[in-house]
C-alpha cells in the first residue's frame, strides 16, 4: 500500500525479543537494559497473524530482527510460517552470527533467504571493546558457513565508528573481494547511546575505497529490499554497498515500517508514535479492525526524519510526532526496536 507521500510500501522489520548477548556500546549499556517482560511480547502465532494481514496490504518482503532474533526460542519455526504465507517473497535476518553457526542448517530448512551478519571490526581487541565478547572467530565462522550455502543471499553491515574501525574500511570491504556477499557500511545513527559516536559519511568511506582499489562504480542493480546503494570494484566477487540515511538522505525513497518486539508499529525510526498492535490482538479484535488500524499507521508515516548529518540538511519530518530520542533519552535503543 502507499502512506500519504505515495511511497510504497512493501518492507517491514519486524523485532522478535528486545534481547540480545552482546552489549555494543553504541547500542546497549554495559550493564544492559530492563528487558521485556515474557507476556509483553507477540508470540510467533500473533506475528504470523499480522504478517499475513500486512501482506495483504501489500507487504512483500519481512526482516526479522532484535536485539539478536537468534536468541529467541524457536526462531526456525517462525520463519517457516511466514514462508507459507500468500503474498511474501522473501524472509531475512539479521543477527550479530554468535549462534547462527549451529542454527544455520535449521534456517536453511525453514526457507531464509538472506542473512544480514553484524560486525564492526575485523581485530579481536577491537572486537571485545566494542561488544563485550571475546567472540570475533565464531562471527567469521558463520560468515564462511553462510557463503557456501546455495542460494543464500550474504551481506555484512558495519557501523562506521570514528574511533573504532575507520581505518579498517578498506579491510572491511575487502571481505567482498574474496567471497559471493556484499559489504555494506552504515551511517550512525544519532539515536540513545548512538548520538555519543562519531562515524563518518558514504563519501568519505567511498574516498578512501577508491584510494586503494581504484574508481568505483555506482551499480543499477537491485541488490535487496532496502535504501543501500552498491559500488562496483575492480577484482571484487561481490559489492560495496552504503547505508547512509544521515549524509544521503533517502526519506522520499523510504519503503520500510517496523514492528518492535512489543507489537509496536513504527512508521518512522526517529519517532516514538505508532500504533499498539499487541493491544488490539490481545483485545480479540476482528482481521478487518486490524488490517484498518495497519493500513492508518502506514499511511501516516512521516515525510522524513528530522536528523541531521554531514550534507544533510534537516527540515521539516513531518507528522512523526516526539521523537524517539527524547521518549527514551537514556536507553540502550536500537536492542528495542529492531535496527
Amino acid at each position: 500500500m502507499k502512506d500519504q507521500f505515495e511511497r510504497e510500501i512493501d518492507y517491514i522489520r519486524i523485532s522478535v525479543t528486545d534481547r540480545c548477548n552482546l552489549r555494543c556500546r553504541y547500542c546497549m549499556p554495559s550493564c544492559g537494559v530492563l528487558s521485556c517482560g515474557h507476556d509483553a511480547v507477540l508470540r510467533f502465532d500473533e506475528m504470523v497473524r499480522l504478517v499475513r494481514l500486512f501482506c495483504s496490504n501489500g507487504i512483500r518482503h519481512v526482516k526479522i530482527t532484535g536485539g539478536e532474533p537468534l536468541v529467541r526460542k524457536g526462531l526456525p519455526s517462525l520463519i517457516r510460517e511466514l514462508k507459507k504465507l500468500p503474498g511474501l517473497e522473501t524472509v531475512s535476518l539479521t543477527t550479530n552470527g554468535l549462534l547462527l553457526s549451529a542454527m544455520l542448517p535449521e534456517l536453511m530448512d525453514a526457507g531464509l533467504d538472506a542473512v544480514n551478519i553484524s560486525l564492526d571490526t575485523l581485530r579481536e581487541d577491537r572486537y571485545a571493546e566494542i561488544t563485550g565478547q571475546a567472540a570475533l572467530p565464531q562471527v567469521l565462522k558463520a560468515l564462511d558457513d553462510c557463503c557456501l550455502q546455495p542460494g543464500l543471499r550474504v551481506k555484512l553491515n558495519a557501523v562506521t565508528l570514528a574511533d573504532y574501525n575507520m581505518d579498517e574500511a578498506e579491510e572491511l570491504a575487502a571481505l567482498a573481494r574474496d567471497r559471493q556477499m556484499d559489504v555494506r557500511f552504515i551511517e550512525m545513527m544519532p539515536v540513545g547511546l548512538g548520538r555519543d559516536f562519531l562515524g563518518y559519511s558514504q563519501d568519505h568511506i567511498l574516498a578512501r575505497l577508491e584510494a586503494v582499489y581504484g574508481p568505483g562504480s555506482k551499480s543499477t542493480e537491485k541488490r535487496g529490499n532496502g535504501p543501500a546503494v552498491y559500488y562496483d570494484f575492480r577484482g571484487f566477487i561481490g559489492k560495496v554497498g552504503f547505508i547512509s540515511a544521515l549524509s544521503h538522505r533517502f526519506c522520499e525513497s523510504c519503503n520500510r515500517v517496523r514492528l518492535t518486539a512489543e507489537g509496536l508499529l513504527k512508521p518512522c525510526l526517529q519517532y516514538a508514535e505508532g500504533v499498539d498492535l499487541r493491544s488490539l490482538l490481545r483485545s480479540g479484535v476482528d482481521d478487518d479492525t486490524l488490517t484498518k488500524s495497519i493500513r492508518t499507521g502506514i499511511f501516516r508515516k512521516p515525510q522524513q526524519h528530522g536528523f541531521c548529518g554531514e550534507t544533510a540538511e534537516c527540515g521539516d519530518p513531518g507528522t512523526g510526532g516526539e521523537p524517539t530520542e527524547v521518549r527514551q533519552k537514556e536507553e540502550g535503543l536500537m536492542s528495542g526496536i529492531g535496527g
